[in-house]
């Protein structure tokens, strides 16, 4: 073995964390141009957007849960967006003390705008791939989504099952 040759090396290209988040990153800055000049927003400022405009009065914590994203790129994200008033802060309706966010009108008008885009961009990415593929596609992203992946690479856990749970 040379000096510069490492064993059990890593087939980046291949690696399929490596693919997801190429892949997902391709995606979200090419989607980006829909919006990002036109309307002044940044990826993680769209994100919030589009699940504050999926439900309502969600606390941050909340939308950094369902986007995946930490929560100083949302706390971020909120405030730009706070400043640019697409966004409202208020009290929940069902616990006074619980600060939830939504979309304000300006917000909302923004939303309508871009969604048609947004959909239509990933009918288009769609379009490549047969319906029995994107059926499958989807399925396995659902599989993917429901592992506890917290949990992966764990010591203490000696034995899984085939969805990969303890």
């Amino acid at each position: 073995m040379t000096e510069n040759t490492v064993p059990n090396r890593l087939k980046l290209p291949h690696f399929l964390p490596y693919r997801l988040a190429t892949i997902s990153n391709r995606i979200s800055r090419t989607i980006s141009r829909l919006y990002s000049d036109r309307y002044d927003l940044t990826i993680p400022e769209w994100r919030v957007m589009a699940v504050l405009g999926d439900e309502s009065d969600l606390s941050a914590s909340e939308v950094a849960h369902r986007t995946a994203m930490d929560k100083v790129a949302v706390s971020r994200a909120v405030s730009r967006l706070l400043a640019k008033k697409r966004l409202e802060r208020h009290f929940s309706p069902q616990d006074r003390r619980r600060s939830v966010l939504a979309l304000s009108l300006e917000g909302v008008r923004i939303y309508a705008e871009i969604m048609p885009l947004a959909l239509s961009y990933e009918a288009e990415l769609l379009s490549h791939l047969g319906k029995q593929e994107t059926a499958e596609l989807n399925r396995l992203l659902d599989r993917l989504e429901g592992l506890s992946l917290e949990t992966f690479g764990d010591p203490a856990r000696t034995s899984k099952d085939e969805d990969g749970a303890a």
